[in-house]
């Protein structure tokens, strides 16, 4: 396992998936991400915990809930 990312500088960006409708935004961290780790976190607490996936992980997330949407 390798060490996490050093989020403290990170540039948190808005989903483009994320809703217009209020506080249900997911961020990541797209510079970080160019490494092959991406830090996920809840908009609404800025300052609480990032999820961090391996590229290929979030990748396939993505397509599935891209597959799964109503």
């Amino acid at each position: 396992m390798s060490t996490p990312p050093d989020l403290s500088y990170a540039k948190w960006a808005k989903s483009s998936y994320s809703g217009n409708g209020g506080g249900n935004c997911v961020e990541w961290a797209p510079k970080i991400a160019a490494s092959g780790l991406v830090p996920v976190r809840d908009s609404k607490t800025p300052d609480g915990p990032a999820l961090i996936f391996e590229a290929a992980a979030w990748a396939s997330f993505v397509t599935f809930a891209k597959a799964c949407r109503i």
